[in-house]
């Protein structure tokens, strides 16, 4: 029976990571194939599990032993294998479901671009656009139109997850308007909604994304009265009159599109606006092993940053916004409640 491993020795642990990539490959691999989805709540052979996902028995057995080390699925004594507590979440119906940010991090643009890491430190830049010939998003949306699909889908399932917990943390019953900057599809905004049925809202990001707003906020949608759908980009122009802003993970572009972003907040909303910065840090926080990674990520697809608390501040206090709390909003968020001077 294989299990996951604890603390090995040093030689050990190293070989382990410098083998990372199969790890990542082996997770990419279960998620594609629809393994979790498969595999019921009753332990499985490896033969009906490759019958169901149409795969062939002798390598599926290997792929889920490798995987087992991790703690994702469980390999019994007479064989058969179960679901763990990690493997659920792979399954596309589990409400607290990574699949979709499982394929995100293992895309086949990540494959050309974390060996060219030590290029990206060493300037400092980005190397998707050596790599394409065009800037990240441009190279997604026109030449990798699937890879930009499960983008918006992690996405999606991140912001529907994280939603409700903003909703819960955030006290607005002294405002009549809120906006969600870079918004997404709108989750939050709607959360918002539901738990202020007198207040206002409007989601604000690029046309393409908005194009597909949670029905909810569409027209025949329950809070399609009380929403506004602006199509636009938040670096550009930020054409919205509202008492609070949100702006949730979307200020990791380089700094002066982050800056410029802030000034676009501070500019629409005027002397006493609310301002909630909403990000992920890479300093002291339960998830660090996460975000340390997607921070690297990030430098290497749009030469982008993860924050970390004092980098934050230093951009909120940059901008022009005084900086009245932060609070984590869960393992992985923290909020910045900020306001423009008056």
């Amino acid at each position: 029976m294989t299990t996951a491993q604890t603390a090995p020795p040093p030689p050990m642990r190293l070989r382990e990571l410098v083998f990372g990539a199969a790890c990542a490959a082996a997770l990419r691999a279960a998620a594609r194939l629809g393994v979790a989805d498969a595999l019921g709540e009753s332990p499985m052979a490896v033969e009906d599990l490759a019958a169901a996902v149409k795969a062939e028995p002798k390598p599926l057995r290997r792929l889920l032993r490798a995987l087992s080390c991790y703690g994702v699925f469980t390999e019994r004594r007479d064989g058969t294998f179960a679901h763990t507590d990690m493997s659920r979440l792979l399954r596309e119906d589990d409400p607290h479901s990574l699949r979709y940010i499982a394929l995100w991090c293992t895309e086949a643009w990540t494959w050309d671009a974390w060996p060219l890491l030590d290029e990206a430190v060493r300037t400092g830049r980005n190397v998707v656009e050596d790599l394409y010939g065009k800037e990240f998003f441009t190279y997604l949306n026109e030449d990798a139109p699937e890879s930009a699909e499960v983008f918006n889908l992690a996405m999606t399932t991140s912001s529907r997850q994280s939603a409700r917990e903003v909703a819960a943390l955030l006290d607005l019953s002294g405002s009549t308007s809120v906006a969600d900057i870079g918004g997404g599809q709108g989750h939050v905004v709607a959360s918002l909604l539901d738990k202020y049925p007198s207040m206002h809202g409007t989601l604000l990001d690029l046309p393409r994304v908005v194009e597909n707003a949670d029905p909810r906020l569409r027209e025949g949608g329950d809070l399609a009265d009380r929403v506004r759908i602006v199509p636009g980009d938040c670096r550009a122009e930020i054409p919205v009159q509202a008492d609070v802003y949100i702006v949730k993970n979307i200020l990791e572009w380089d700094d002066e599109s982050t800056a410029r972003t802030l000034r676009n907040v501070i500019e629409a909303g005027g002397p006493g606006a609310r301002v909630v910065v909403i990000e992920n840090l890479v300093d002291d926080t339960p998830s660090m092993r996460f975000s340390t990674a997607m921070d690297l990520l990030l430098l290497l697809n749009v030469g982008g940053a993860k924050h970390t608390t004092e980098s934050m501040i230093a951009r909120l206090t940059d901008a022009g916004l005084v900086i009245e709390d932060i609070r984590p909003v869960n393992p992985y968020l923290h909020a910045f409640d900020c306001t423009v001077p008056k």
